[in-house]
């Protein structure tokens, strides 16, 4: 089997690097915050050797992808355009599309806006809501949890630049994809969400030191800006997903998630997704929930990748 290559692809008027490995139906990897194409290492190798074309991009803003400098420009509208473009690029008319964290949103996004060019997505940690019709997603959170929340402090552009760069690029990488605990998503009055997260004393087994540092370079090179303005869009896209709002996800969903995942264990999300009313907005849904916790396709490798292998494999060979 070949490697995994690498190139950058002109999509939607800007340059995205995409590691890619295999042959056969087109699979992509979409990474979440602060992430890259490389979240998807074990995963990659693992679909590609499954006889997958396995296609998985540094989103915008992050790796060796182009970094649009306005907000404005990280819309969902901008992120699903991204692919749609990857797709074109492959020539393909769909493919099969597997979403973390803020992937996982534009898989989501991707399934309203155009269901034709999905068969089959599989999304893990962060669920499909639909759009709140009274009250901007932002302002909702700040009236519910204050400025402590990290997506609340990440709102203003240069502050969570300016506290983040106290500390070198390593720590900031353990701070965020060791977290575990619920309470650190949220900091105390007065304080910096990542002055409030612990670096872990020693590192899990799931991820070694060289492996963060792969992380702590690429961010050292593109910073964090392009990142945290999938943040800084985030009422924006509020504003632009008016039209579907209640709109059904229609296309065939296997949704996974970490048992411990701070997501999954806050505000009534566990009872959600385990509901009636996500089944009524994505009714051809399966929901495995597993052990771990947010960054589940690196903390769990095998469970993850088998569990997209037996999703994708119930689609008829082309």
């Amino acid at each position: 089997m070949n490697e995994v290559t690498h190139q950058r692809i002109k999509t939607n008027g800007i340059w995205l690097h995409i590691a890619e490995q295999g042959t056969g139906p087109l699979v992509l990897l979409l990474h979440g915050f602060p992430e890259l194409w490389y979240s998807w290492r074990h995963q990659i190798t693992f679909l590609a050797s499954h006889g997958y074309h396995v296609v998985a991009p540094d989103l915008r803003g992050c790796g060796d992808s182009d970094a649009p400098l306005s907000p404005s420009s990280y819309s969902v509208m901008h992120l699903v355009g991204d692919i749609i473009g990857l797709l074109d690029h492959f020539q393909q008319q769909q493919a099969f599309v597997v979403g973390h964290d803020w992937g996982a949103l534009i898989g989501w996004h991707l399934c309203l806006f155009r269901p034709d060019r999905i068969k089959g997505l599989i999304n893990l940690s962060v669920p499909h809501f639909d759009r709140n019709p009274k009250a901007k997603f932002v302002d909702s959170l700040n009236k519910i949890y204050g400025d402590g929340l990290y997506i609340c402090q990440f709102q203003e552009p240069g502050r969570a630049e300016r506290a983040f760069a106290r500390y070198d690029y390593l720590t900031v990488m353990k701070k965020f994809l060791l977290i575990t605990q619920t309470e650190n998503l949220i900091a105390p009055p007065g304080m910096e969400i990542i002055d409030y997260l612990e670096t872990p004393s020693r590192l899990p087994p799931w991820i070694t030191e060289e492996e963060l540092q792969v992380f702590a370079d690429k961010f050292q090179e593109s910073g964090f800006t392009g990142a945290l303005n999938y943040y800084r869009a985030m009422d924006l896209n509020w504003e632009l997903t008016a039209p579907w709002q209640g709109s059904k996800i229609m296309v065939p969903v296997k949704f996974l998630v970490g048992e411990k995942d701070i997501g999954f264990e806050t505000n009534g999300v566990r009872d959600y997704v385990q509901g009636d009313v996500f089944r009524i907005l994505v009714p051809n849904l399966e929901v495995v929930i597993l052990d771990g916790h947010h960054f589940i396709q690196q903390e769990k490798p095998q469970q993850v990748s088998q569990e997209i292998l037996s999703f994708l494999r119930k689609f008829p060979a082309e």
